[in-house]
Formats: C-alpha cells, sequence, structure tokens
C-alpha cells in the first residue's frame, strides 16, 4: 500500500524559515515525480512547486527565489526549504505522488506564518 507523509510543518515567525519533507513508501509503480501543493482557507488548493524523476523542478511565481525542492531519491523523500516566509504562505501543504497509473496524496502538514 502506498503512503505519502508529510513532516515538518509549524508555527515561524515573518521572515523565518521551515523545511518540510515527504516521504513516500510502497509503490512498486514507476515515479514520476512529486509535488507540493498548499491550500488556504477559504481559497482552492494551488500548486507551489514539483520535481520530476529527472531533477528538474518548477515553483509558482509566488515562491520562486524564496522557496527550494529537492529529493534524495535512495529514501524517495522530497524537501521543500521555505525561506524568507510571509503571512500569505500560511496554508496546508500537501504533498502529491505522480505515478505511471495514478496520483497519490498525503493528509497535509499545517504551516502558519504569524508574529
Amino acid at each position: 500500500q502506498v503512503q505519502v507523509v508529510e513532516s515538518g510543518g509549524g508555527l515561524v515567525q515573518p521572515g523565518g524559515s521551515l523545511r518540510l519533507s515527504c516521504a513516500a513508501s510502497g509503490s512498486r509503480l514507476a515515479m514520476y515525480g512529486m509535488a507540493w501543493y498548499r491550500q488556504a482557507p477559504g481559497k482552492e488548493r494551488e500548486l507551489v512547486a514539483y520535481i520530476r524523476i529527472n531533477g528538474y523542478a518548477d515553483y509558482a511565481d509566488s515562491v520562486k527565489g524564496r522557496f527550494n525542492i529537492s529529493k534524495d531519491k535512495y529514501k524517495n523523500t522530497v524537501y521543500l526549504q521555505m525561506n524568507s516566509l510571509l503571512p500569505e504562505d500560511t496554508a496546508i501543504y500537501y504533498c502529491k505522488l505522480t505515478t505511471n497509473v495514478r496520483d497519490y496524496w498525503g493528509q497535509g502538514t499545517q504551516v502558519t506564518v504569524s508574529s
């Protein structure tokens, strides 16, 4: 059974940093990539960053230059380093694993940016 588990969320002051982790396990399917999404209260879920199996990565304009996505292929883990956090970054952050059959989502981790 495939599991996608996020960790690393929390409360941070504006201008601070957090690193989120997403670990995927149990998949014997071909992995195409992983991505981070976020959903703020009253808003739709939006793509934050994604990284393909070949290492290509891209970001939403709102986080470019502040966030960095990376992966550890040996651990099937993806990280999201978030710097210079803003109050508008407050949201539940979700990880998505894309395989050749379907996508798998984690349960999400709360990130709150507030003084």
